[in-house]
Parts: C-alpha cells; sequence; structure tokens
C-alpha cells in the first residue's frame, strides 16, 4: 500500500516534532541530586558525557583512608553552582526518563568544568568529548584524581578496592 500524501507528511510532522522535543533548553536554579545529575523545574537532568562517583562510594587517600568521594563531588557541584542559574541543552532521554544533555553556567561547559575539577570522569562509553578535561583533572591529582578509587561505571558493577 502507497501511503497518501497525508499519512506521509503527517509522519514526517511527527518526525520533526520528536527531534525538536528532544533538543529542548531547561533554564533555572538546579537542585544537584549527586554530581552527575541536577534537577530544574522538577526535571531530572543527567549531564551527558559524563560519570561521577555514587554517592555511597568511597575513595582512598595516600594514607590509604576511606573518604565519601561521591558525596564530596555532590558537594562540589552544588557549591560551583550556587544560586547561578543553569541553562540545560537536553538532546536525548536516558533509560530512566531523565534528559540527557549539556548544561552551562553561562557560556562555561558545567559538565567539562565537573571532570576537570576532577569531581567525575569522562564517560567514554558514550562521548570522548571530556578526555582533555580529565586528563588535566589527572595530571593536577584534582577532586578523585587525589586518591585511589574504582570508576563509577566499575563500582555500579559491584567492583570494590582492596582495603
Amino acid at each position: 500500500m502507497i501511503p497518501t500524501s497525508h499519512s506521509l507528511i503527517m509522519s514526517m510532522t511527527f518526525a520533526l516534532t520528536s527531534s525538536m522535543a528532544s533538543a529542548e533548553t531547561l533554564t533555572g536554579n538546579a537542585s544537584v541530586i549527586d554530581a552527575d545529575t541536577i534537577e530544574i523545574h522538577g526535571q531530572r537532568i543527567r549531564l551527558e558525557g559524563i560519570d561521577a562517583p555514587e554517592s555511597g562510594q568511597r575513595c582512598y587517600d595516600t594514607n590509604g583512608t576511606a573518604w565519601r568521594c561521591g558525596q564530596k563531588a555532590s558537594l562540589a557541584v552544588a557549591n560551583v553552582i550556587g544560586r547561578r542559574t543553569v541553562a540545560c541543552k537536553i538532546n536525548s532521554v536516558d533509560r530512566y526518563g531523565r534528559g540527557l544533555g549539556t548544561c552551562y553556567l553561562g557560556k562555561t561547559d558545567l559538565n567539562g568544568l565537573i571532570v576537570n575539577q576532577g569531581w567525575a570522569l569522562a564517560y567514554t562509553r558514550y562521548s570522548t568529548r571530556y578526555v582533555a578535561d580529565q586528563n588535566i583533572a589527572q595530571a593536577n591529582k584534582s577532586g578523585i584524581w587525589s586518591s585511589r578509587f574504582v570508576a563509577p561505571w566499575g563500582w555500579r558493577r559491584g567492583e570494590r578496592l582492596d582495603e
């Protein structure tokens, strides 16, 4: 069956509307859920291309002392944002229904800033955009790079350091 021009136009309109919806920008005051997830106007946004330690995750300093690096990462992100307006370009939706995108503080890429300060890793499984920021944090021993840690994706799979 050959589609009618009306059904063809309707399907093209749906495709355009769907792609436009996935490129929305959400702006406002942000609450930090964890170091790679924020909430604006009740909508959760997963920061694309980065992965931060989980809230219960521990890292180990040079003396072998455990510290709550996931919690500290979240607090560091909250301090960076403060009461400033955050603008997030939502590119898609993740499997948990969160918007997935890049957020900005003015012209500063928040996702990259978090990685650059050592509070998250470049999530190279999905993007290599923040590898240079990660290299800087690692070289400077910033944030979690001052310690021994399991990458967040490994920690979620149950990997732990021997301590």
